[in-house]
């Protein structure tokens, strides 16, 4: 996917997994009740710091913090933009 931005230093922009939609038992979640979902596939990747490689590249599914990164718009999509330390670990 080709985006409109390229993150710097070790900013990462991140597409959010879609929320689910079900529960396990088949319960259909309203657009009220739906949780953020903590998880999503690395678009972008900045070169990192000068004394700090970034360890994520892009296509890795990551988890992230709740309120991590801060909400964009590109291409008609939205998109997380978080510094590489917001993101808890590779899926």
């Amino acid at each position: 996917m080709s985006t409109l931005l390229k993150p710097l230093a070790d900013r990462v922009l991140v597409e959010p997994a879609p929320a689910e939609e079900t529960t396990a038992s088949g319960i259909i979640i309203p657009d009220t009740a739906k949780e953020k979902p903590l998880k999503g596939t690395v678009v972008a990747a900045g070169p990192g710091k000068q004394d700090e490689p970034m360890t994520v590249k892009v296509g890795d599914n990551v988890m992230y913090g709740q309120y991590s990164g801060t909400e964009i718009k590109l291409e008609g999509k939205t998109f997380l933009i978080m510094r590489e330390s917001d993101i808890y670990g590779i899926i």
